[in-house]
């Protein structure tokens, strides 16, 4: 992995980091939301501190490239990421269709 694609991994992790934390001090993310992604930029950060280390689970793992590790594991936590906010989705749409159900059961009842 070149120098600048290590500055760019720990300037991207740190900006990552800053924004996650102001957006849960300014109310606007939940701590349980934002676990992953605290992780990811931590994560990138030791990934690019530790470079002779990372390159080779890299190369032991089969991958020519230190980078392309990188953005596969990158990859793998926001398919992480996408498929944890696929099961809230499917969670509220049941709860928003029980309450649609609820509210008109309750309309039906008070125009008797």
């Amino acid at each position: 992995m070149t120098l600048t694609l290590q500055i760019i991994l720990i300037i991207t992790s740190i900006i990552t980091f800053i924004f996650v934390i102001n957006k849960i001090r300014k109310s606007q993310l939940d701590i349980q939301d934002s676990v992953i992604w605290i992780l990811l930029s931590i994560l990138l950060i030791i990934m690019s501190l530790f470079l002779p280390f990372i390159d080779r689970i890299a190369r032991s793992l089969g991958f020519i490239s230190t980078s392309n590790f990188v953005f596969a594991l990158i990859m793998f936590f926001l398919l992480i990421i996408v498929f944890t906010q696929t099961v809230k989705i499917s969670i509220l749409n049941e709860k928003i269709k029980n309450l649609n159900h609820y509210i008109a059961l309750e309309e039906k009842k008070n125009k008797k």
